[in-house]
């Protein structure tokens, strides 16, 4: 039998406690959009990134809890459970998330491939990688 063949994520979902204050950070600060959502019965909202999208559930009795799956002294940003966001120039992310109150996780790095990465956290304590190529 042949393998499964995979074209792509289509979405990541995440629990979250509070879905105005993971709206703004999802779209206030990474610039994703509302998209209409399907009428489950609980809360939520989907935001679109390129040809992904992040589904946000509002914590609830049927749920899994909000937040990071991990204790806090685990995160180690880039060799956790974390996702990774591209855009044209990482270097203007620490300005950005400093005005916004979002603390960086460590400073930005370059991988050995010269992608400039910047973590932090969404504000559940998701680990956020923001990144983007080297110029050519």
């Amino acid at each position: 039998m042949s393998a499964l063949q995979v074209t792509g994520i289509d979405h990541v979902t995440l629990v979250v406690a509070d879905l105005e204050r993971s709206r703004r950070f999802y779209c206030d600060i990474l610039g994703m959009r509302v998209v209409p959502r399907p009428g489950f019965n609980f809360p939520g909202s989907w935001f679109q990134i390129g040809n992904q999208q992040i589904h946000l559930i509002q914590a609830h009795e049927g749920s899994a809890p909000a937040g990071f799956p991990a204790p806090a002294e685990y995160v180690r940003p880039g060799r956790t459970f974390h996702y990774a966001f591209e855009l044209a120039d990482a270097t203007i992310v620490p300005d950005i998330l400093k005005a916004h109150g979002v603390e960086m996780k460590g400073e930005p790095r370059h991988r050995p491939d010269g992608c400039l990465q910047v973590f932090c956290m969404d504000p559940d304590g998701h680990v956020v990688e923001v990144f983007s190529r080297p110029r050519a």
